[in-house]
């Protein structure tokens, strides 16, 4: 299987420890796929030429995820201070004169040859890459993380070009996933992933509705937990297209990412 991850690369500053931590959706996810067994996996995003940049860029080849078609830009990494309360995260802003503040991501024709050769394109809400996405679906599989921003107009407008939607919905009753799975696989997703933390997870592939509890575990840092759902879910359902097996996989993942400081470790003094 073979992930390319396209968007956001940060370093996540933990204020309370005077610790760094790389990340951002899209690079977690990278990572995480790789970790999980994808044969190759790959960032496509802007990166700065800062110190942080530098060692973001030594971390994810560490992890074997290639950087063929990132950019690098004269610029800073974007650095949003974190806090660390009962386990959960609560971010802080950071400086806003950075490369993810001030540039944005143009997708050329040789990215779309480069993305053709991938099983999927994972995507996200925070990678400003919306306009592109009609593009980029006629070259490839789409996967794309919603987080929690997902009114009518986003679904009606993102939709059309996601195969594999995920979203995050700790607070919402029963009805409300059913409703949003139903919108999300009108407008055309195909596969529907729903986390809602401590109640687990629910996906529908357009006739099946399955749900997966969460793996109990001494958790002591969420940051990440999503993305290593999203990118153990992906890497598993397209090698086997079970459901159930890729559901109870992800959530293995995401538990073992709340056992780690940051969202796949790498800390380094801020």
């Amino acid at each position: 299987m073979r992930l390319v991850s396209l968007g956001d690369n940060v370093c996540d500053c933990y204020l309370d420890e005077g610790t760094f931590y790389p990340g951002g959706q899209a690079v977690n996810v990278a990572v995480d796929a790789r970790r999980s067994g994808a044969e190759r996996s790959a960032y496509l995003g802007v990166l700065g030429d800062d110190d942080r940049a530098t060692y973001l860029r030594a971390c994810l080849a560490k992890e074997g995820v290639e950087l063929d078609r990132a950019r690098c830009a004269h610029g800073a990494t974007a650095s949003p201070g974190v806090r660390l309360v009962n386990g959960d995260r609560q971010f802080f802003a950071g400086a806003r004169d950075t490369v993810a503040h001030l540039l944005g991501l143009r997708i050329a024709r040789e990215d779309l040859e480069y993305l053709s050769e991938f099983d999927v394109c994972h995507t996200t809400n925070e990678a400003g890459i919306d306009h592109e996405l009609a593009r980029i679906h006629q070259a490839v599989t789409v996967s794309y993380d919603f987080s929690v921003y997902f009114d009518d107009e986003v679904l009606e407008r993102v939709c059309p070009n996601v195969d594999i939607a995920f979203f995050s919905a700790a607070e919402m009753p029963a009805t409300g996933i059913g409703a949003l799975i139903e919108k999300a696989h009108a407008h055309g997703c195909k596969v529907v992933v729903v986390t809602r933390g401590e109640e687990g997870s629910v996906c529908s592939d357009g006739t099946t509705v399955h749900e997966q509890g969460i793996c109990p575990v001494d958790a002591i840092d969420t940051m990440g937990a999503g993305d290593s759902f999203a990118a153990a879910f992906l890497v598993r359902y397209l090698d086997t297209h079970d459901v159930p097996q890729s559901m109870a996989f992800a959530a293995e993942r995401a538990a073992q990412t709340c056992t780690l400081r940051g969202a796949f470790g790498y800390g380094r003094a801020i």
